[in-house]
């Protein structure tokens, strides 16, 4: 029996004897084996991923643990649409090689090295995630990382600089994402349960001083994480990047101009809607510019896109991520996620320090199967009424657990912007399990060391 074997035999063996243990007759048993079996299968990679994130289509509704509405829900949310606009606008960059001309723009600003370019990468992507949302600047960073890998010669596209440049954007749109309030939906998210139901204020420095500096930290540590794995390809210059020099022509502009509209549209969505009255989510706006795409026309009198061009979106992401909320909804709504709580809930006798340790463990590891905004709405009331309970400052673990919802790094479900990465096919698995683990421990640190001296 080979490995892919052995895992698949141990997979499905032990979802049965859950089953069988149970007579398939506890939707909590059956949510536990449920999701067992996808995690098992994601990390250990037995199937595509992409069809592993289908089986809540196939035996959930059998076991009884989502509706057909529930499915729908999770497989049709406003962020499987955000990619799929996001991986149209991606399309239109590399169709006209607008990718290209910025990556030669950030070479040249930032020097050839791999080392180089890595910090460059993580530093400027981790500052544009605390100002816009984290799936945006994946979306945007992402085009731009894949040209540089792509302008490499053959033999060294496989080699860890590429799996490290990916891995670059994917995490530092995360860290970047918790440096300030409107970084990521989790902050906001947090800040608006604590001011309703607890009358308790997060103003933007609030949380900029203890995220700001956490975002920094985590950004220098992923660099040197990176740095010190490379090891040999560290040293190396590269000085022969494939990027041909070239005009900009009118059809880059005019795909760049769509591009630049939907990312100010992302940016200043909350002014927009102060100044006008108008709503809007950033699905919306990502569809709009995926849609003017195959509206207006090139200079070749065709439009600058074509549904033909479509054959090369990741499909696939969709997928996933539609699998990764459905897993979210199967262990709420069958009591996995009130056990935990229930669990976290009998610390009372455990100093603040454990307390702690604990919240912001629970909330990184949680992250890479519930979505990190899932984590927040359901934890920080919790959070925050036991804090109230031990007479303990509110903040002091509502923010905590809120920033460790945002650094999941080990799955390609953890985070949009993990999943976003996961589609350029130079990363596995292993890869993510590998370094987020690394990661995902030091950022328990961190977040601890710096909740303790700061709030």
């Amino acid at each position: 029996m080979n490995q892919k074997q052995l895992t698949t035999t141990i997979g499905f063996s032990t979802f049965a004897i859950i089953l069988l243990a149970t007579s398939c007759q506890s939707n909590f048993w059956n949510a536990i084996a449920l999701s067992f079996l996808m995690i098992f299968f994601w990390v250990f990679e037995v199937i595509p991923i992409y069809l592993t994130a289908l089986f809540p289509l196939v035996f959930a509704i059998p076991l009884g643990v989502l509706s057909k509405d529930d499915l729908a829900m999770a497989y049709g949310d406003g962020n499987v649409f955000l990619f799929f606009g996001g991986f149209l606008l991606a399309l239109g960059l590399e169709k006209w090689n607008v990718h290209e001309q910025i990556a030669r723009g950030i070479i040249s600003t930032v020097g050839q090295s791999p080392v180089r370019i890595l910090f460059g990468f993580i530093m400027s992507t981790g500052l544009i995630s605390m100002w816009i949302s984290n799936t945006a600047t994946a979306l945007m960073m992402l085009p731009m990382a894949l040209a540089i890998i792509e302008a490499l010669p053959k033999h060294d596209q496989k080699g860890k600089f590429s799996v490290f440049l990916m891995l670059s954007v994917a995490y530092a749109s995360s860290i970047g994402g918790v440096g300030t309030l409107v970084g990521s939906p989790p902050n906001t998210q947090m800040a608006s349960i604590l001011e309703k139901q607890f009358n308790t204020e997060v103003d933007f420095f609030t949380w900029m001083k203890i995220g700001f500096p956490v975002a920094i930290l985590m950004l220098i540590v992923l660099f040197l994480v990176f740095y010190f794995s490379m090891r040999k390809e560290a040293k190396k210059t590269t000085n022969h990047f494939h990027l041909p020099r070239s005009p900009w022509t009118k059809d880059q502009i005019k795909v760049l101009v769509i591009f630049a509209g939907v990312v100010l549209l992302w940016s200043f969505k909350d002014v927009i809607n102060n100044l006008t009255g108008f709503s809007y989510r950033d699905e919306n706006v990502a569809i709009l510019g995926g849609a003017l795409l195959f509206l207006i026309p090139s200079q070749e009198k065709k439009t600058l896109l074509k549904w033909e061009d479509t054959k090369q979106l990741p499909w696939g992401i969709l997928l996933l991520f539609g699998g990764g909320l459905a897993l979210a909804a199967i262990m709420e709504k069958n009591g996995m996620i009130e056990v935990m709580s229930n669990a976290f809930s009998q610390m009372d006798s455990v100093s603040y320090f454990g307390i702690l340790i604990t919240v912001v463990t629970i909330a990184v590891f949680a992250s890479e199967v519930l979505s990190n905004l899932a984590m927040v709405v359901i934890f920080v009331p919790i959070a925050a009424g036991f804090a109230n309970q031990l007479d303990i400052p509110i903040l002091k673990l509502a923010i905590p657990l809120t920033l460790g919802a945002s650094l999941a790094f080990m799955l390609p479900v953890g985070t949009p912007p993990n999943a976003i990465v996961f589609s350029s096919g130079y990363l596995k698995v292993k890869d993510m399990v590998k370094y987020g683990l690394i990661l995902n421990l030091i950022g328990i640190g961190i977040i601890v060391l710096l909740s303790w001296i700061l709030l």
